[in-house]
């Protein structure tokens, strides 16, 4: 009798390892994120769908690997505790017409020579549109100041559901006026600023530039704080970025993961994308508005499955083909969550090699190369 049960508990727990394991993830991400948007009672056969089973219990999984950062999560939630790094930041400052904060992070001798103000660098974290905070980042945005001798700030902005994408472009852009307002104080370049956003926070870097550039009614801001900001960006540097988001939303749907994803939320519906993509709006734009867009660096690893390396590629190629400067570096080994969190400690495995590149391309756009 024994031995019978063994032989049947055997196949029992196959089966809710096979069976019971996925449709339980699947259910409980679809119950929490979204559901199939389709009508009825089609959106739960879509749901249950052996396919997306799979698919969508391997992503759900894959975001196992990020315990793996679990001792940098308690070395940024103790910097901020020791008194020693205040020299190094100011934090919490209001900025904006929604009030969102700031931080602000000094560069080496700070204060030594009031003569000669940083360039400065903006930090846009990403995080799907839909999650993310500055605080965060604060070990990467004191290293960036280090590598790059420049005044690095993080701002906050809206995601979703409190904001859509424009909101968060609004925001960006707002950062950006305050920065045009706020150089002399800190004491940092407000004519010479370089962009860098990581995932969602590159696509709001390139798309925030070009709404500028074409002087966007949306904005809420003055057309000629739009063309100050324009004339003072010298170059956005883009992290694994998304550029075009139909392309996005079809790897989302390879992944199956397209209705718990936020993205086509925080796009107002798929019939939003073009307006979205900066692709699509660099082929709209006139030979004038084009000679006015500062140069990309992309960086992307080529072991990202959650935005492919093609992302980066093909608007490499398409900034090419309009004849803007674009450097592209594609990095073996590197996936989509290392390309940030190894800039954030010196004893990262790719510490190093994407700082290498970060900083070749920021002389290059300081005109110190």
């Amino acid at each position: 009798m024994s031995a019978l049960k063994h032989h049947m508990s055997l196949p029992m727990t196959v089966g809710v390892m096979l069976v019971g394991l996925p449709y339980s993830i699947s259910v409980a991400a679809q119950w929490l994120y979204g559901w199939p948007n389709k009508p009825g009672y089609k959106k739960y056969i879509e749901a249950l769908r052996p396919r997306r089973i799979y698919c969508l219990s391997r992503a759900v999984l894959e975001t196992l690997k990020y315990l793996q950062y679990g001792r940098l999560y308690f070395q940024w939630k103790s910097w901020y505790k020791n008194d020693e790094n205040r020299k190094h930041y100011e934090k919490g400052i209001t900025f904006g017409r929604r009030s969102n904060k700031l931080d602000l992070y000094h560069p080496p001798n700070a204060g030594m020579s009031k003569d000669a103000p940083a360039p400065l660098v903006v930090f846009i974290y990403g995080g799907a549109w839909g999650s993310g905070e500055r605080s965060t980042y604060c070990l990467l945005a004191r290293q960036m100041a280090e590598e790059l001798s420049a005044t690095v700030i993080c701002p906050d902005y809206c995601t979703y559901p409190k904001g859509n994408v424009l909101a968060m472009v609004q925001d960006i852009a707002d950062c950006l006026v305050w920065a045009q307002e706020s150089g002399p104080k800190f004491n940092f370049d407000k004519d010479n600023i370089v962009l860098i956003g990581h995932s969602a926070g590159a696509h709001l870097c390139a798309l925030t530039t070009l709404f500028l550039i074409d002087v966007r009614d949306e904005l809420f801001i003055e057309a000629r704080k739009q063309r100050d900001v324009t004339l003072a960006l010298k170059g956005v540097i883009g992290l694994s970025g998304v550029y075009n988001i139909m392309d996005h939303y079809e790897h989302e749907q390879m992944r199956a993961v397209e209705y718990v994803s936020t993205m086509h939320k925080a796009m107002n519906g798929v019939e939003n994308f073009p307006y979205y993509s900066p692709t699509h709006i660099l082929k709209n734009f006139s030979q004038d508005k084009l000679s006015r867009v500062p140069p990309f660096a992309l960086l992307h690893g080529t072991s990202d499955i959650i935005v492919p390396s093609e992302s980066s590629t093909k608007f490499s190629e398409l900034l090419t083909s309009l004849s803007i400067k674009a450097s592209l570096y594609l990095l073996p080994r590197v996936d989509h969550t290392e390309i940030v969190t190894d800039l954030m400690t010196s004893d990262r495995r790719f510490y190093h090699p994407i700082y290498s590149c970060i900083k070749q391309e920021y002389r290059k756009l300081m005109g110190t190369c």
